[in-house]
C-alpha cells in the first residue's frame, strides 16, 4: 500500500526494449513515480510481480511468449498486490473486454502524452478504474449489448468455491458427494455461462461478478 510519501512502483512489461526505454524516461521525469523492473513477456512479468511487489504494471497485450490477458488473469488470481494497465496498440471489442473480465484495473492506448499516464497510474494506485476515452465508449457499448449473464445453480457455484479452494475435480467430488464426470459436466456449464474456457477465468469471472458471495 503506498503513502502520499512514498513512491508509487511500477512495472514495465512490452517485448520492445525501445518502447520500455520511452517509458521509463517518460516515468522518470515525473515525481513520485519510480520505474522498479522491466519485463519482456507475461510470464517474466508475472514473476517479477511476485519478487518485486510493484504497485502498478504497464501491461502490453500481445509479447512473444505469452502476455496479455492470462498474465493479468494469473497476477490478479494469485492475490498480488499490483494493479495491472493495459498498454498497448490494440482497442479491438474482445481484446478490451476480455482484458477487463481478466482484472486490468486500466486498458490505455500508447498515443497518450507523458502527463496523461502519469495521472493514469496514479489514479490506478488510488484504486481508480482508468480507460482511454474510446475504450470507454467501446465498452460501455459492448456491455450494452450483451444479453444479461445467467445466474449460476447452487450446485455450480458450489462446485466452483472448491476450484477456487484448489481442489480437484476427484476432490470436489468427494466433497460434494457426486461423480467427477458430474463435476465435469456443471463446470462446462459454468464456463459456458461466464464465457471463459479454464477453471481460473471462471473463478476470476465468478469473484469479479460477485457470483460466489454468500
Amino acid at each position: 500500500m503506498t503513502t502520499p510519501l512514498s513512491p508509487i512502483r511500477v512495472l514495465l512489461a512490452d517485448d520492445h526494449p525501445v518502447v520500455r526505454e520511452g517509458l521509463r524516461g517518460m516515468l522518470a521525469a515525473e515525481p513520485g513515480l519510480d520505474v522498479v523492473g522491466e519485463a519482456s513477456s507475461g510470464p517474466v512479468a508475472e514473476a517479477l510481480c511476485a519478487e518485486l511487489r510493484p504497485d502498478i504494471v504497464l501491461m502490453d497485450l500481445r509479447m512473444p511468449g505469452g502476455g496479455g490477458v492470462d498474465s493479468i488473469r494469473r497476477i490478479t488470481a494469485a492475490g498480488l498486490p499490483c494493479r495491472v494497465i493495459v498498454l498497448t496498440t490494440y482497442e479491438t471489442d474482445g481484446d478490451i473486454l476480455r482484458a477487463v473480465e481478466a482484472g486490468a484495473a486500466g486498458y490505455l492506448l500508447k498515443d497518450l502524452a507523458r502527463g496523461e499516464l502519469a495521472d493514469a497510474i496514479r489514479a490506478a494506485a488510488r484504486g481508480e478504474t482508468v480507460l482511454a476515452p474510446s475504450v470507454a465508449a467501446r465498452l460501455v457499448d459492448q456491455l450494452r449489448a450483451r444479453p444479461e449473464r445467467p445466474r449460476l445453480s447452487e450446485r455450480e457455484r458450489a462446485v466452483l468455491r472448491l476450484v477456487a479452494e484448489g481442489c480437484t475435480n476427484a476432490e470436489i467430488g468427494r466433497r460434494l458427494h457426486i461423480g467427477e464426470s458430474t463435476v465435469k459436466t456443471h463446470l462446462l456449464r459454468t464456463f459456458g455461462k461466464l464465457g471463459v474456457d479454464d477453471r481460473t477465468a471462471a473463478v476470476t469471472s465468478a469473484l469479479r461478478h460477485g457470483l460466489l458471495d454468500g
